[in-house]
């Protein structure tokens, strides 16, 4: 951990009320641990469960703790971005906030990132219903395709990278392909990707809004527009 001086935590609520307070107290229990001049960085992405007003309140004497609100729903992508903005440390911890990914790996992130600027994470295994598990696998299937890539699962919501990389990696997409997008540009531009797997934890209430047809639409609508940017360049 020599090369981490400062670290930002950030995470985006959407429909996830029931897991803030976890998020919030995880989160500071394991940068606590880690020992590291750190903050958290919220995004109410239009929560109509009013997450940010709840984890404002939980969070109203903890300075380390920021809370950001969008007037409405602008997409996944976009939480993320607003986020990235209003993040100033070094580090970038990005994880999401429907606690399906556990706030407990950033140790480890931060151990394969000795060697990269980008840490991006796989799923040992995909504990989701059928429909699920064959959007994700026929995605990563078609940004290896697409891209020439062998990223294993560039669609999970948790990844540490270097701050100094949104410099260079301009993000445009406001959808979930957002992920794809950083591990993609990143690689273009020279700079060092690794993967490490994880195991998740799939939320038991609602449906995440990514896998909605909607979310599908835009993500591939977006993943088609690098494509043909990144062709016409060539």
């Amino acid at each position: 951990m020599k090369n981490f001086k400062t670290i930002s935590l950030m995470f985006p609520l959407y429909k996830d009320r029931r897991t803030v307070k976890k998020m919030i107290f995880k989160s500071l229990k394991v940068l606590k641990k880690i020992k590291k001049k750190h903050e958290i960085i919220i995004v109410d992405d239009g929560c109509p469960e009013n997450s940010g007003d709840y984890a404002k309140k939980l969070s109203k004497n903890i300075p380390s703790v920021k809370v950001i609100f969008h007037k409405k729903n602008l997409g996944y992508g976009a939480a993320l971005k607003t986020g990235m903005k209003n993040c100033k440390y070094d580090w970038i911890f990005q994880i999401d906030g429907d606690a399906e990914y556990d706030v407990n790996d950033l140790p480890r992130l931060i151990k394969s990132s000795h060697n990269s600027d980008l840490v991006i994470t796989y799923r040992y295994k995909r504990k989701y219903n059928t429909a699920r598990i064959i959007i994700s696998v026929v995605y990563n299937m078609l940004l290896r395709i697409l891209f020439n890539t062998n990223f294993r699962d560039v669609s999970t919501g948790s990844r540490l990278f270097k701050r100094s990389i949104l410099k260079k990696v301009k993000l445009t997409t406001n959808s979930p392909f957002v992920g794809a997008e950083l591990a993609i540009k990143s690689r273009s531009c020279g700079f060092r990707v690794n993967e490490i797997g994880i195991h998740t934890y799939p939320r038991t209430f609602g449906t995440g809004s990514s896998v909605g047809l909607k979310n599908i639409m835009l993500t591939i609508r977006d993943m088609l527009i690098l494509f043909f940017k990144i062709n016409l360049k060539n």
